[in-house]
């Protein structure tokens, strides 16, 4: 083999191989910050995996909010009108979180089913709902049709 020729594919191999590292690492990397959505309807169907960070929503079940006296601590139910979840969250809900209203809320999920839940979003205005949740919604009504 020409010396030139040898030293362009040992050149090739070394960026391949140095590209293959890179996308390697990132994706490594990236494993443990995925938050997979899952509507209450695939958790309660044990979809969602135990003890890994996910995203739930749907809309807050109406009187389902139980605030403690005692502490920032806040337990609610989030239904897709096919199967409820309850959520738990210790700090400062949103001012627009309110009953029957649709949420977002990322956590882990518990051996109990009960999402720890470490971020509530809720909705910015009236005619907005996240696409997860419209999507979700819209799925366990056509089901349960």
């Amino acid at each position: 083999m020409h010396p030139v020729r040898k030293q362009r594919l040992l050149v090739v191999l070394f960026i391949l191989g140095f590209s293959t590292l890179a996308v390697g690492l990132v994706a490594y990397g990236l494993r443990g910050n995925i938050n997979l959505f899952f509507p209450p309807a695939d958790i309660v169907a044990g979809k969602a995996p135990l003890g890994q960070p996910i995203r739930m929503g749907g809309m807050v079940v109406e009187g389902s909010v139980i605030r403690s006296e005692d502490s920032l601590r806040v337990q609610f139910d989030v239904t897709d009108y096919a199967a409820t979840v309850t959520a738990v969250y210790v700090g400062i809900l949103p001012d627009l979180f309110a009953e029957g209203q649709g949420v977002v809320t990322a956590g882990v999920l518990d051996g109990q089913g009960v999402l720890q839940a470490s971020e509530v979003l809720a909705k910015h205005d009236e005619n907005y709902m996240p696409p997860e949740v419209a999507e979700a919604l819209q799925k366990s009504a056509g089901a349960g049709s």
